[in-house]
């Protein structure tokens, strides 16, 4: 059974730094691609970014991020991470992870929450 799960989340001040994690357990098919989302409060689910696993090229898609988020793995472990900087009350919300397989399966982790306040 496929499983996908978030860690990391928690309270930061503004101006922090967090760490996420997404480790995926479980298949049988190989990690093409793991991408991170999140959803702000009353918000739409975003893509932030995308990592393809073999190469470690990663993107990030939301520009509210960029320059101060970056996404990186570990394939020993299929894991990715989501280090993030300079954080602000906007990047409050819960980021969740998914994993493309070489199947074309996709699956979602349950998300972690992260909140940034004083």
């Amino acid at each position: 059974q496929v499983q996908v799960a978030e860690s990391g989340g928690g309270l930061v001040q503004p101006g922090g730094s967090l760490r996420l994690s997404c480790a995926a357990s479980g298949f049988t098919s190989t990690v093409d691609m793991m991408r991170w989302y999140r959803q702000a409060p009353g918000k739409e689910r975003e893509l932030v970014g995308a990592i393809i696993f073999r190469s470690g090229l990663s993107t990030i898609s939301a520009n509210s991020v960029k320059g101060r988020f970056t996404i990186s793995r570990d394939n020993a472990k299929n894991t990715v991470y989501l280090q993030m900087n300079s954080l602000t009350p906007e990047d409050t919300g819960m980021y969740y992870c998914n994993t493309v397989l070489s199947s074309s399966t996709i699956h979602w982790g349950k998300g972690t929450l992260v909140t940034v306040s004083s």
